[in-house]
């Protein structure tokens, strides 16, 4: 006999383009259940449960629900707020007393740590947690993917191709573009997607798992520019030195003590200029690559409501203190499958981009990773004009 009681999602950490995607599939799923008599939201992650600030999403329309797949940010609003001490009994005493019996948290590493630790003792009381993956990152481990990394890799991908057709056009300096990430190169990696041709940009880029090294990476820049005029330059937010030291910070941390990183391109860019002599400047997208629905991948948006749909299933039929993972059936056509993994197997695991993707040296990215993640990305990419050079150009 199925457990009578209401359902509870929150969302914690930043926002993906299919993050409420993800909202959608678990709403138009809880629905179909009789013995399931309430589903509400909570305000601002788990910030909300404390608060007992609660959304009654069993109004919303039937339009609405639709539409949050193409809706940017987190509906609900997110947090970083991290759980300590006395945080956890209160969170369940408050499920309770609201008579939660289906507790769902869409989230990434930390947002994990957290559903995992409320399930610890949720199972007690015979509340069910589901963790629901999210993050543009791709840093979760035990799931083939993320939710939210194909959008935010489109977004890499475009945005790259874009910004090479202006450097053609006045190939005059070197651009650094900065990409997020955190600690995993996966986002950088895509941006490997964007190079048509041997000369197109980027020609360098450079990712976390590699110790970043200043006297390469001048060396790597100067035969570049030798031999184009224009240099794009693809780094990740957090390059860290042979010590583990990020080469550029923000000098802050966030809620759960993470250093948040931030300048590595300006740093870069002011090095080429100081130490080369060579015109350089610095891009950083930033949130716009996470908040972005025109790139959306048809794909990422189907998964996340499908990961969110298979939470709910998985909790009505007894299962908890897992998190939903997606596995790979095959490349062409692309098929997933959605399974469950243990929680404390996922929580405050990190996973980095894999050495088999990143070239010898360090300053590139190897033709497998294309295989890996354009399968992800769902639409065709755009194919820009070259038109085909007489004379080479010389670089002044």
């Amino acid at each position: 006999m199925k457990t009578e009681g209401n359902v509870l999602i929150a969302q914690g950490g930043g926002p993906t383009p299919v993050i409420n995607s993800s909202l959608r599939g678990v709403l138009e799923e809880a629905k179909k259940y009789k013995f399931i008599t309430g589903i509400f939201g909570a305000r601002y992650g788990v910030e909300g449960i404390l608060r007992e600030d609660f959304i009654d999403l069993s109004k919303e329309s039937k339009n609405n629900i639709v539409n949050l797949a193409y809706t940017p940010g987190a509906a609900l609003g997110s947090c970083r707020r991290k759980l300590v001490g006395d945080d956890y009994e209160r969170v369940i005493s408050i499920l309770i007393k609201h008579n939660v019996r289906y507790f769902f948290y869409n989230g990434g590493n930390d947002s994990m740590d957290t559903c995992n630790k409320i399930a610890c003792i949720a199972s007690d009381y015979n509340i069910k947690v589901i963790g629901i993956p999210k993050t543009i990152d791709n840093d979760l481990c035990l799931t083939d993917h993320c939710p939210g990394f194909a959008s935010a890799a489109k977004y890499v991908i475009i945005s790259t191709m874009e910004l090479y057709k202006d450097i053609q056009s006045l190939p005059i300096h070197v651009c650094i573009l900065e990409l997020m990430g955190r600690n995993a190169g996966w986002l950088a990696a895509a941006a490997s997607l964007a190079k048509a041709n041997e000369d197109d940009g980027p020609h360098l880029i450079y990712v976390p798992e590699v110790p970043f090294n200043e006297e390469s990476f001048l060396f790597d820049v100067k035969s570049c520019r030798e031999k184009v005029c224009g240099v794009l330059v693809v780094v990740s937010e957090g390059l860290k030195d042979k010590n583990g030291n990020p080469i550029a910070g923000s000098g802050i941390t966030d809620g759960f003590g993470h250093k948040i990183p931030g300048g590595v391109a300006q740093h870069l860019s002011n090095l080429v200029i100081q130490k080369l002599g060579i015109k350089s400047r610095s891009e950083k997208p930033g949130l716009l690559g996470r908040c972005s629905i025109t790139m959306q991948s048809s794909t990422d948006r189907e998964e996340a409501i499908a990961v969110g749909s298979f939470a709910v299933k998985s909790a009505v039929n007894g299962e908890s203190n897992k998190m939903v993972s997606i596995t790979r059936i095959s490349n062409s056509p692309y098929k997933s499958e959605m399974t469950l993994v243990p929680l404390n197997k996922v929580a405050n695991v990190e996973r980095v981009l894999p050495k088999a993707f990143i070239n010898v040296r360090g300053n590139g990215i190897e033709e497998s990773y294309r295989n890996y993640c354009l399968p992800l990305i769902g639409d065709e990419l755009p194919n820009f004009l070259t038109l085909k050079r007489v004379f080479k150009e010389k670089c002044e």
